[in-house]
């Protein structure tokens, strides 16, 4: 048996979701092949040995137990592994592969990614390079038009810039015109978007996105719908089936991802084959374009009036709870959750191993 480290919690933003996604994957490592370690990140930054009872990673019950240790992924690769610290003691445990269910920021940015490269760690995922451009959305756009992947129109300020006067918010709406699409260069779960529909609004929208980051993209409003597509694989790789989200709020902003109900995810895509076969086309083009290895989820917008696939962003590590999109739309394809699990720590190891 293999020893396995799965990572959750995280300094982020989306630190809950990252506990409900490991609670869903955990689930579903085959148990017969992985002896499982589980270390816990608090929001504080924090990082625990966790032996405890899987059902209480959500709300970060987990924390409140007595199962918890200090523990740490020792970047020492004569550990392979790591470190766990009982009081004065240390108690090193190899580790063949890890897992990092971690979302956002300090987990799909290249951080944790970094970590495990130093340590000689395979992992499931894409490599530090990859999850970092592909985590910040202004250098991902930049990707896209040098590789002439179809988008909205876009821009970017920066806090110094927007503070110093360098560049204006007039200068940015008179370039894109409303409605615009405001987004921190480095969140996820739409954390910080808005929706701007004037200049009042564009100044709201620029003020919350630094809430959560000193650089800010603007994107020009597609008039159409979010389909989504599943990649898996290094550098052999295929796509689950093309679905398609139907939000219950104005866009897919974090509450209609995770908190209402009445957002509808529609697998297939209810659009014709030839649309989701151009959209798993795409989809692999980005991923490649962007480095990305093990897995991603690559989101699009068809647009109404000609039904032009248009990239919007990709997530290199996507969320893995039970309503997700990730393994629903991989499960459609064929792959269970256990298999999909399993695939994804084989890919680790045939990469870094």
């Amino acid at each position: 048996m293999k020893n396995l480290l799965v990572v959750f919690g995280g300094c982020s933003s989306e630190h809950d979701v990252s506990t409900v996604s490991a609670k869903s994957v955990l689930q579903n490592i085959p148990r017969n092949k992985y002896n499982v370690y589980m270390i816990g990140i608090s929001k504080a930054g924090n990082w625990y040995l966790y032996e405890g009872d899987i059902e209480k990673l959500p709300n970060d019950e987990w924390l409140q137990t007595d199962q918890i240790t200090p523990a740490v992924v020792s970047p020492d690769r004569s550990v392979h592994g790591i470190s766990i610290f009982h009081g004065d003691k240390v108690e090193n445990i190899y580790i063949d592969a890890a897992f990092p269910v971690l979302h956002g920021k300090n987990g799909e940015d290249g951080t944790i990614q970094g970590l495990f490269q130093l340590a000689g760690i395979p992992f499931v995922g894409c490599d530090s390079t990859s999850s970092a451009v592909s985590m910040d959305k202004i250098l991902t756009n930049t990707v896209a038009d040098k590789n002439n992947i179809a988008q909205a129109d876009w821009d970017y300020i920066t806090k110094y810039d927007y503070e110093t006067g360098n560049k204006s918010l007039e200068e940015i709406a008179n370039k894109l015109g409303y409605p615009i699409f405001v987004k921190p260069a480095n969140a996820g779960s739409s954390v910080g978007v808005s929706k701007a529909h004037n200049f009042t609004e564009l100044e709201a929208a620029l003020e919350l996105a630094l809430v959560y980051d000193d650089r800010i993209l603007f994107e020009q409003f597609i008039d159409g719908f979010e389909v989504e597509c599943a990649v898996l694989g290094n550098d052999s790789v295929m796509t689950g089936v093309v679905g398609q989200i139907v939000p219950a709020n104005e866009f897919y902003d974090f509450n209609a991802k995770y908190d209402n109900s009445a957002s509808v995810l529609n697998i297939p895509a209810a659009v014709s084959e030839t649309i989701r076969e151009a959209v798993a086309g795409q989809a692999i083009r980005a991923y490649k374009a962007l480095g990305c290895s093990g897995f991603s989820r690559v989101d699009f917008f068809v647009r109404k009036s000609d039904e032009k696939i248009m990239f919007n962003e990709i997530n290199t590590i996507p969320g893995f709870t039970s309503i997700s999109m990730y393994p629903k739309m991989m499960e459609a394809a064929g792959i269970s959750y256990p298999d999909l699990c399993d695939k994804l720590i084989e890919l680790a190891i045939s990469k870094w191993g």
